[in-house]
């Protein structure tokens, strides 16, 4: 089976990388390691990858597990996977939906810039404010936060979070997101994490921080 392309640009991001061929493989290799996520490349293995997921998921299923499937693989349903990715895709997307897993620590918690989501007791910290999140604003801040810099369009939000199609009236949407700028804005009014994408939906900025120059 010809190696990925993509596994030699994420070596080169820095990403410590186990590659094995096939689900078998993987299910020894997890209990010889401990990944902070999995990549299943199903494209690769003219695959749908539906019972590797399946398998890997039962062996561990606290593990973020990322699919990644070939143009004309037919949409599949309840894949167990964190997040499905469709070729073709840039590298650079496949870290976006990588980077919020390697950032969650052995206490449980989310963090990206200055907010920190505690995964178990559903605790929001943000520059010294803590703030107790409801079941619903904590699964609306982990969406957020899983994919930073992404838009996230308010009807797929609003199906997700509140578990209906039925979309005649959002804007319980926009009062939750209200009360996460609350929590994690210096001026709620003007905020600068949390921003609003008008006609689409919201995004978490969260601005990397500047690597040193070489002297």
């Amino acid at each position: 089976m010809e190696r990925p392309s993509y596994l030699v640009g994420m070596q080169k991001k820095g990403y410590k990388i186990e590659s094995v061929s096939t689900g078998s493989h993987a299910l020894k290799q997890l209990k010889k390691i401990s990944p902070k996520a999995i990549v299943v490349d199903a494209a690769s293995m003219r695959t749908t990858g539906t019972r590797i997921c399946s398998s890997l998921k039962k062996e561990s299923n606290d593990l973020p597990l990322i699919l990644i499937l070939s143009e004309d693989t037919e949409k599949l349903k309840n894949v167990e996977a964190d997040e499905v990715l469709v070729l073709p895709f840039t590298l650079q997307k496949l870290t976006n939906r990588l980077d919020p897993y390697m950032t969650i620590d052995e206490n449980k918690n989310v963090v990206q810039g200055p907010i920190s989501l505690d995964l178990e007791e559903r605790w929001l910290c943000c520059n010294g404010k803590r703030t107790r999140l409801t079941p619903r604003l904590f699964m609306l801040m982990e969406a957020l936060m899983r994919k930073p810099g992404e838009i996230l369009m308010r009807d797929e939000l609003f199906r997700k979070i509140w578990e209906t199609d039925y979309l005649g009236d959002t804007r319980s949407l926009d009062v939750h997101i209200s009360w996460l700028r609350k929590a994690v804005e210096a001026d709620p009014r003007h905020p600068e994490l949390i921003k609003t994408e008008r006609g689409l939906g919201y995004r978490l900025e969260i601005e990397k921080p500047k690597r040193p120059k070489k002297k």
